[in-house]
């Protein structure tokens, strides 16, 4: 008894709101000035890519050859990092950081750091279908859980510091700061804490003031203003959110399913199937650069109509199987960004088999934006947090009621059909790895 009253006076006690607040804007303006640079160097890596393709082209079969070869070498060494030196480093790294915030796993060393940055754009650099918000908020948490051990913080606001860096993380990602915060509370905690709330808003509020010094403020993608539609979307809109809900639980499916088969493969096989990922990638970049990456530019021409729906059907089915094998790689990198390109593909699909009398009285870029919303929260399972990162993304805050009826819609077929939330399998895969790992 003595000695449990000792640990427990020993125990730092949680520091005031207003510190907390400084601590967690702080860690934003750490976490934003991180995301950024990342987010610009992996744009440069992506127009390296561009122009390394247009430069073998000259080349023909020896220069496809050669781009097979670099990419794959690409992909193999973000690959090994994160084997080899952050386990933890792999996927989009959200259910590590929800884990470190619920106290079922320690945060990961500082070595977790440099490897996500390294690793993501390497990986999403090369062509992987993966976003780069997985890789932001890992790297906020990171920083957080730096930071408050350096301050000696207690453990309850060290989470909370965690919980911030990460919606701070996926802010600078999308340049959507409501959208970092209401993601800290929708997903990563899952309830309303007044002291997470605090933490989350300054932290978010901090990473956008440095972010927006190097990125700007304009949204991701540009849009036209667009008039709200009226009572009436509800219906049709609701039926845009039963489709993306299906697609979006068969990509769940599809993501889940090609890590259970990467899982099972021996280590010298899962070598060469880096390889052939590799090869895929080459391959379809060699005929159409703007299908691989993670495909922002995907989803801005989506949305401009500048697709030809011949092609769309095609492009789905190509990016749907992509994003999963992509994933299944275990490289840095999310999911939020290819779940973004599928759904506004998917509300284009929908609105050109819809009878064109139903779709006249809306805005044409009303369905991909919808669309995006719906998708995402078929897969992930947090609709506030889908539907404001997509109108931060795209300006697009007419749409709030088209975009809640479709995720109602999106909601109730995962439901239907037994699809979980994307982020609570992989947070039970993450924790039986790293078992896995402490019984070796």
């Amino acid at each position: 008894m003595a000695e449990a009253s000792a640990n427990t006076s020993n125990e730092p006690e949680p520091v005031s709101p207003v510190r907390l607040a400084l601590m967690a804007g702080l860690t934003g303006m750490l976490s934003g000035l991180v995301a950024a640079m990342f987010r610009l160097a992996l744009e440069h890596a992506e127009r390296w890519r561009d122009w390394f393709i247009a430069w073998a082209h000259g080349w023909s079969v020896a220069g496809l050859i050669l781009l097979v070869g670099v990419l794959s070498g690409c992909i193999a060494i973000a690959a090994w990092l994160v084997r080899r030196l952050a386990p933890h480093a792999g996927g989009s790294g959200i259910p590590h950081v929800e884990a470190v915030v619920s106290g079922e796993l320690k945060p990961a060393p500082i070595i977790l750091l440099p490897v996500k940055f390294v690793g993501g754009l390497l990986a999403i650099g090369s062509g992987l279908a993966l976003g780069r918000e997985g890789p932001s908020v890992q790297m906020g948490a990171s920083i957080a859980a730096l930071l408050g051990k350096f301050r000696r913080l207690s453990e309850p606001d060290v989470r909370a510091l965690v919980a911030a860096g990460a919606g701070a993380g996926l802010a600078t990602a999308f340049n959507a700061p409501i959208a970092g915060a209401v993601f800290v509370l929708e997903e990563v905690v899952r309830r309303f804490e007044p002291r997470v709330a605090i933490a989350a808003l300054a932290a978010s509020a901090g990473a956008m003031g440095v972010a927006r010094i190097f990125l700007g403020s304009n949204p991701d993608f540009q849009l036209p203003a667009m008039q709200p539609p009226g009572p009436g979307c509800v219906v049709l809109f609701a039926l845009l959110g039963l489709v993306a809900g299906l697609a979006g639980a068969g990509y769940t499916k599809a993501i889940l399913g090609t890590l259970q088969v990467a899982d099972r493969l021996p280590g010298a096989i899962s070598k060469w199937c880096l390889l052939i990922i590799g090869t895929g990638v080459a391959v379809v970049a060699w005929f159409a650069p703007s299908w691989v990456g993670g495909g922002e530019v995907l989803t801005q021409a989506t949305l401009a109509g500048e697709i030809a729906l011949r092609n769309l059907l095609l492009l789905f089915a190509i990016r749907f199987l992509f994003g999963a094998v992509s994933y299944a790689a275990g490289t840095p990198g999310g999911l939020f960004a290819p779940i973004l390109v599928l759904g506004a593909q998917a509300g284009v699909l929908f609105a050109a088999l819809c009878p064109a009398r139903f779709c006249a009285a809306f805005p044409a870029a009303a369905f991909p934006l919808v669309g995006m919303a719906a998708f995402f929260v078929a897969v992930v399972g947090s609709p506030l947090t889908g539907i404001v990162l997509v109108a931060e993304l795209s300006g697009g805050y007419n749409l709030f009621l088209p975009m809640l009826a479709a995720s109602a819609a999106a909601m109730v077929v995962a439901k239907a059909v037994h699809s979980p939330p994307i982020y609570d399998v992989l947070k039970i895969r993450t924790l039986a790895l790293e078992e896995r790992r402490r019984n070796l």
